[in-house]
């Protein structure tokens, strides 16, 4: 996909196959409509009483309108103006690239950027742009028998009109957005990825790949031997039920030479991803309506991959570390059964009253690993439990964190990127949930704030740094005919690391 910039004040006069124009409800027309509107004697204005009433993420398209250059004039409406935000803009956004894609069309020009909208700036908006674009050309065929070809968006080129003091924002914003749109490519097609295809081993090889391609990022992925030798007790009881051996992949990503100068080194920052390419339930079997979905168990693995692969490509000024264990969830003589204990990395013990809730056994001993590093910071990133998705649904990811600067951080970053995160409690008055009389903790808490004990179970092996975990179940795939993964949340990962560096 190309972006680029272009600076005119004559709207009217760019040559393209689809140029975008933004209308507020109302019939108020943003500056480059009303060009449009005068360059043509009126025709904007005249439909939209009758025939558009500009809500949000609406559009209709003019076709030769006299006086136009462009071939296609999509009015994309803006909801109230009083309304207008960054929000609003990216759905905009959207709106026009999916346009673009449903038209067939090879390029477009979108003036919706040009336009002041509160809580944003223009590279934020030209990012959006950008992400947007991604988004809407994301076209999985991996495991078609048949491509077909003509299914594939044909959209290569997004070029936005802006003045020209606002063009060096708009280029920064639109590298930013390339970037994290192909970061959040690769999470989707990972997790869209069936079971026997994208396994612990598949996993690993894409980070190996990963690291070929940029050359900041160095992947060591460690074997069973290895991860035995870690003394990863916990993570090797879930991977015992399958035949697939489990991996542990370690991502160090490294400014590139000469961008840091003379600055002290600050403390890496630490992503762990949840890597269980398939999820059956183990011994405690899930139901089989809908098992098919728990190939998205991995989604927290492929966020990291994902964001490793944004920050490469923008040369982020941090050092960043991408830590995954991967294995398998599945039932057999040899998986973990109800009422087990096991011994983590931390040698803290765990006592196993439900196998389904495995996340929290991989994660514990790759956040215990992550000390190592002196940390500044260490976030998780799991697709953890189905009560995040009853407490927030698919709008919000669950954020946890007794860390109020970080956590802050985080959710400043999920507003900025238009991918929201709602922090939720953790208290210690959930922690005696995990009570067990076998083991130091047991691995659930009951039916009762099921999130919240899960993080409070994580939050017992994060003491040596500032940490969060991101609950992102509700937010990382869509269910239904629309199935597939979302890329969430690369984008507020992205941007949470952009700040800090």
């Amino acid at each position: 996909m190309e972006f680029s910039t272009q600076t005119t004040g004559s709207t009217h006069q760019i040559k393209t196959a689809a140029l975008a124009i933004g209308i507020f409800a109302d019939g108020i027309l943003t500056p480059a409509a009303d060009v449009i509107d005068h360059a043509s004697n009126g025709a904007v204005r005249s439909v939209l009483k009758t025939e558009f009433q500009a809500k949000p993420n609406t559009h209709l398209v003019l076709r030769n309108l006299p006086g136009v250059s462009a071939a296609r004039i999509v009015l994309i409406g803006l909801g109230k103006q009083e309304s207008y935000n960054a929000k609003t803009h990216a759905g905009a956004e959207l709106a026009f690239a999916r346009y673009c894609v449903g038209a067939r069309l090879t390029e477009g020009v979108s003036t919706l950027a040009a336009g002041e909208c509160a809580g944003s700036t223009m590279q934020k908006r030209a990012q959006a742009a950008a992400l947007a674009a991604g988004q809407a050309t994301y076209h999985y065929d991996a495991t078609l028998g048949k491509r077909d070809r003509d299914a594939a968006p044909r959209l290569k080129k997004l070029t936005l009109a802006v003045a020209r003091n606002q063009a060096d924002q708009a280029r920064q914003g639109l590298v930013y957005g390339q970037a994290i749109a192909n970061g959040m490519s690769l999470t989707r097609e990972l997790g869209n990825l069936p079971g026997n295809i994208c396994t612990p081993t598949y996993l690993g090889n894409a980070a190996r790949k990963l690291a070929r391609e940029f050359k900041q990022i160095k992947a060591d992925v460690l074997d069973r031997k290895q991860i035995e030798a870690l003394k990863m007790g916990s993570f090797l009881s879930v991977a015992r039920g399958s035949c697939e051996p489990p991996v542990f992949i370690v991502l160090k990503y490294a400014p590139p030479a000469g961008k840091t100068g003379k600055k002290a080194r600050k403390a890496p920052i630490v992503l762990v991803g949840k890597g269980i390419t398939f999820d059956a339930g183990g011994i405690s079997l899930k139901p089989a309506a809908k098992m098919d979905e728990m190939k998205y168990d991995m989604c927290g693995a492929a966020s990291v991959l994902g964001t490793l692969r944004a920050i490469a490509e923008i040369g982020l000024d941090r050092e960043v570390i991408g830590l995954v264990p991967s294995c398998e969830n599945l039932p057999s003589d040899r998986a973990n059964k109800p009422g087990d204990v096991v011994t983590s990395m931390s040698g803290q013990t765990i006592e196993i009253l439900n196998t389904d809730a495995e996340g929290r056994l991989i994660l514990c001993d790759a956040l215990t690993y992550a000390e190592r590093f002196k940390p500044a910071a260490v976030i998780d990133i799991a697709t953890l439990t189905g009560a995040c998705i009853v407490a927030l649904g698919h709008a919000n990811s669950g954020l946890f964190s007794q860390d109020d600067a970080l956590a802050e951080s985080l959710l400043q970053a999920g507003r900025d990127a238009n991918d929201p995160a709602w922090r939720m409690p953790l208290e210690e008055a959930y922690q005696e949930l995990l009570h067990s009389n076998f083991a130091d903790m047991a691995n659930i808490g009951g039916p009762a704030a099921g999130s919240v004990t899960a993080a409070c179970f994580l939050s017992r092996f994060t003491g040596a740094y500032a940490w969060a975990h991101l609950d992102i179940a509700g937010t990382a795939w869509r269910s239904g005919n629309d199935k597939g993964a979302t890329g969430r949340p690369v984008p507020l990962l992205s941007q949470y690391l952009i700040d800090q560096a």
